[in-house]
Parts: C-alpha cells; sequence; structure tokens
C-alpha cells in the first residue's frame, strides 16, 4: 500500500491474517493526530514500514487514548513485528513514544528522525538494527527493549548503521543483552548503554554521560551480570561527580578494541575486571590495569571461579581457555531472537554472530532498501525479510477516516 499527501486525525489500521505479511509505503506522506497513533499495526505476521525519496511527516500532538486494554502510546504501534526500510526520511514527534512494536523490531535502512517524549523506539521482544540513520534528538530513551512481565526477554542487537541519540535516561536499554557488532553510535545521555550483559564486538562508539557510560546491572535475573569488550572502539566522556565510565555490578572482561574514557571514576565493579587485550586509555593515559575506583572486588583476574566464583582468570570459558568470549550460563532459559545463538557459542573464536532472521534477505543485501522504484509503480517485491511476494501495488491518498489493511 502507497500513502501519499496529507491529513489529519487519521489512522492507517493494518489488521491482517496471522500469516500475512503488509507493506506501507510512505511517499511524502504527513498525517497530524492529536490523541491516535499515525499507523496501527493490530494483527499482521509481519508489518514493513518504507520510505521512499520524498520525505514523510508523521506526529501525534496529545494524550494519547486507549484501544480496549491497549495502551497505543506510540506514533507507529505494532502488536507484531514490525520492519522499518527504505531510501527515504521520516520524521516523528511524540508527545509519548515514537515507535512502539511488541515482538520484534527492526531498522534495516532509510533516515528516521524522532523527538518524542517516551522511548523513541521500544520493544518487548528485541530491537535490531542493521543499517539505516537513527537521528533522536530529544526522548527520556532512546533504544528501549523490556518486557515488563518477562525478564527473559528484551534484547538490543546493533550490527550497522549511523545512530546519534540524545535522551533524558537511557541512551540503549536492554533487560538482558545489549549486543553491539557494528554501526556507528553517539549517546549524550544520563546513562549511555544499560543491560544485564553488554557485549561490544565491534562498531564505533561515543559515549557523553551524567551518570553511567556503560551500566551492568541485574535487570534479568536468568542471567549473569558483566560487560565483555572483544573489539571496535569505545570512547566515554563522563560527567563530573558520583560518575562512572563503565560500572558492572558484576564483572567487566576487555579482550581487544579500544576503550577511552574520561571521568572522575572510570571502573566500578562488584566482581572481578579481567585485561587480555586491546588498548585501554584513562584520562589520555594507556594503561594496562583496570582501577576499582567506587566498587568492590579486585582488578586483574585470578581465581579459577568461572561465573559466579573468582572470576575469569585471564579470561576463558568458566575459569579455563584462551581468552576469548563468555559461554552461556546453563540455567538461562530465556529465548533469543535468530542470530543471537552464535553469542554464546563456545566454539565461536571471534567470528560475528550471524544476523538475525531477514537481516540476510533483501533489506540487507540491498543496502537495507527493499522497496527499489520510490515511485511504487512496477513494484516486484513487496516484503524485504524472508518471504517475497509478487502484487500489485496500489496507491491511494490518505483521506479522513481509517485505511484498513
Amino acid at each position: 500500500y502507497v500513502i501519499t499527501g496529507s491529513a489529519s486525525e487519521v489512522t492507517i489500521t493494518v489488521d491482517a491474517g496471522d500469516e500475512d505479511k503488509v507493506q506501507l509505503v510512505l511517499d511524502g506522506a504527513s498525517i497530524t493526530n492529536t490523541d491516535s497513533p499515525c499507523i496501527y499495526v493490530k494483527n499482521a505476521d509481519k508489518t514493513f514500514v518504507t520510505t521512499t525519496g520524498a520525505e514523510s511527516s508523521l506526529t501525534v500532538s496529545g494524550t494519547f487514548l486507549t484501544d480496549g486494554d491497549t495502551n497505543t502510546d506510540a506514533v507507529i504501534f505494532a502488536k507484531d513485528d514490525l520492519t522499518v526500510n527504505g531510501t527515504g526520511t521520516l520524521n516523528i514527534s511524540s508527545t509519548d513514544n515514537g515507535i512502539t512494536c511488541k515482538n520484534d523490531l527492526k531498522v534495516t535502512g532509510g533516515v528516521i528522525n524522532i523527538s518524542c517524549e517516551g522511548s523513541a523506539l521500544e520493544s518487548k521482544d528485541s530491537v535490531n538494527v542493521a543499517d539505516g540513520t537513527i537521528n533522536v534528538t530529544k526522548c527520556n530513551d532512546g533504544i528501549h527493549a523490556e518486557d515488563n512481565d518477562d525478564d527473559t526477554k528484551g534484547y538490543v542487537y546493533i550490527c550497522g548503521g549511523e545512530i546519534s541519540i540524545t535522551a533524558a535516561d537511557d541512551g540503549i536499554h536492554a533487560t538482558t543483552i545489549a549486543q553491539i557488532d557494528g554501526g556507528n553510535i553517539d549517546v549524550t545521555a544520563a546513562e549511555g548503554i544499560e543491560a544485564t550483559e553488554v557485549q561490544i564486538n565491534d562498531g564505533t562508539i561515543k559515549i557523553a554521560a551524567s551518570d553511567d557510560g556503560i551500566n551492568a546491572a541485574s535487570k534479568s535475573k536468568s542471567m549473569d551480570v558483566w560487560v565483555e569488550i572483544n573489539g571496535g572502539t569505545v570512547t566515554i566522556n563522563m560527567g563530573q561527580g558520583d560518575t562512572d565510565g563503565i560500572d558492572s555490578n558484576g564483572d567487566i572482561t576487555i579482550n581487544g578494541g579500544t576503550v577511552d574514557i574520561t571521568g572522575q571514576s572510570t571502573f566500578d565493579y562488584d566482581g572481578t575486571a579481567t585485561h587480555n587485550g586491546g588498548t585501554v586509555i584513562i584520562n589520555g593515559e594507556e594503561t594496562d590495569e583496570l582501577p576499582n575506583q567506587f566498587g568492590g572486588g579486585f582488578p586483574g583476574g585470578g581465581g579459577n571461579g568461572g561465573f559466579n566464583g573468582g572470576g575469569f582468570p585471564g579470561g576463558g570459558m568458566n575459569g579455563e581457555g584462551d581468552g576469548n568470549f563468555r559461554q552461556r550460563p546453563e540455567d538461562f532459559d530465556g529465548e533469543l531472537p535468530e542470530g543471537f545463538e552464535r553469542k554464546f557459542d563456545e566454539n565461536m573464536n571471534g567470528e560475528r554472530p550471524e544476523m538475525p532472521e531477514g537481516f540476510d534477505k533483501g533489506s540487507f543485501e540491498e543496502g537495507g532498501r527493499g522497496f527499489k522504484n520510490h515511485g511504487g509503480k512496477g513494484k516486484e517485491e513487496t516484503t524485504t525479510e524472508t518471504t517475497t511476494t509478487e502484487s500489485t501495488t496500489t496507491k491511494s491518498t490518505a483521506t479522513e477516516g481509517a485505511v484498513d489493511a
């Protein structure tokens, strides 16, 4: 469905079958609402919001109303899987959340500019970014993955894209895992990245924070708490006062990459800290030590304990091995999005994880664009993920009322 033109007090509603994939192409669309989402996905297998070269804008200016028991509190609100892709620009302004998804949210292309009072990108199960440009100029949380009823869910996975976030609270927040395998990420927030487990394997990450730059805390009772950096470049600049560059309620392990922290307290950990490789710079000076400046624990490796014991002696799995990557705790039974399994593979040997489902298909191979014909005419592909269907594109102009897809 191709949507063009301007309208007010309009909701584009997707209410399709459980196996249906729906693509909404925003081609110069402008929708302004007072109290309802501009796009509301009630039911579908997957929905794609695709932008073209013509700039589109979606705005909700007042207090969101509920739909029965559903608090539809975002400009784009989806109860099922949602992918945002394309070649164009989408501007979102909201008095609450920007984009909310109750399952898996993926961004694989386009330019998304968000200003909101709540979370810019929010999902219960996971938020995945493979490509595209995300500019968040105002929000409470930039990227937020959390299920209040299930603390085994709520993952953030980033393997590409340009991400810039200015947030009042957290730049990136995950209940369980925040894993970064690539991309350019620039965060200004109270806390830059927060999760139970934080793993950085690649990418360029810049954080300016007034509380913690990276914070690993027990958000999920199913997982151990740790920060692990295996590659990439991480630059953290901390504000004055009781602030920490990297704060872990468990362990900190640096196996590679460059970690450059400027601040009064650079490391704070309750477990152990191990520096197996890579470059660590503290206030302009390179060091091999990871000083514990506020928390408990002992700098360096030591012990034979593994996850819950004396730490990570020289790295290794459960106190043994060559110091590369951790192993998933045996008692963790939460489901992970496809592609995350390799993170916990004992034989990973430094390889990057596989992309989540759909990232290695059309949307990724075509540079995250997925929608090849900007005007929507003669289009053969209506989805960009695992299934490609042929259809006749219907072009309509948004008018007052609801459009059912």
